[in-house]
């Protein structure tokens, strides 16, 4: 029995009921390319084998990598199990290697989720949609609305990237060992064509990240040092306006600007 190392953040997913649930929102089918991350014990990937998908798992337990290379489907070809750590590992090989849009699916530790989600949710291109397991109050930010008290840097850049559609709830009791929180699965389409443009997305991310630092703050003062109230104003943002009454398209609007100081400098 692998018992579970805290310095991964494992909590094994061992509910049947809550697993066949996860499959059938995944609704698998033969030949696709899959991308598991973190895998565990293997309980999403042995049903995700049997639909007869070609898989790729990435695990940085070593102990557990070499159970899942056991698996017949890894002899066959079908299954290719990776020891790394996903949070570094580049993923555009993996894109270029998958014979269909790859599809990413993983029960993530909750202690690295948000770099994961970014690393994961990168890519330009080649990813059909992401099916993961999170902390609910990490998706309640993900899919948070301007104006809500959960509304946040997560919440632009994931949606700046991708279609967020939270699916259901699990309970402690799924895994073991039970994690302390309520989790939820969630669904993540990349957009094909995305709501921003070519908006820079580590200008975006520039903006994004010094407008929450401090939430309280207009924005007049929050972004101090990187626009000044004239730029916010030509993004037709009041400047007196706090970070989580910006939309979308306003985050957007503050990135070009900064865009363009970054090439006039």
């Amino acid at each position: 029995m692998h018992r579970a190392r805290r310095r991964f953040g494992q909590n094994f997913l061992h509910d049947r009921m809550i697993i066949q649930q996860m499959i059938i929102a995944l609704s698998p089918r033969a030949g696709e390319s899959f991308l598991e991350v973190g895998p565990g014990q293997g309980a999403l990937t042995r049903p995700l084998l049997d639909h007869g998908v070609r898989l790729t798992a990435i695990e940085i337990d070593r102990d557990l990598a070499a159970g899942l290379r056991r698996h017949p489907a890894a002899q066959a070809g079908q299954f290719q199990v990776i020891e790394d750590d996903a949070l570094t590992r580049p993923l555009a090989p993996l894109i270029d290697q998958a014979y269909q849009a790859l599809r990413i699916v993983g029960n993530l530790p909750y202690n690295l989720s948000t770099p994961l989600l970014f690393h994961l949710t990168a890519p330009p291109a080649g990813i059909r949609d992401l099916h993961v397991l999170l902390q609910r109050e990490v998706v309640d930010r993900m899919a948070a609305v301007p104006g809500s008290r959960t509304y946040g840097r997560l919440s632009v850049m994931m949606q700046a990237r991708c279609q967020v559609e939270p699916l259901f709830d699990v309970h402690p009791g799924a895994f073991a060992p039970p994690p302390r929180v309520t989790s939820r699965f969630v669904r993540l389409i990349p957009h094909r064509a995305r709501p921003l443009g070519d908006v820079d997305d580590d200008c975006l991310g520039r903006v994004v990240a010094q407008a929450f630092a401090q939430r309280r703050k207009t924005l007049r003062n929050a972004l101090r040092g990187l626009l000044d109230a004239a730029a916010i104003e030509a993004a037709d943002i009041d400047p007196a306006t706090r970070a989580e009454q910006v939309d979308l398209a306003g985050y957007g609007r503050l990135a070009r600007i900064v865009e363009r100081q970054d090439s006039a400098d």
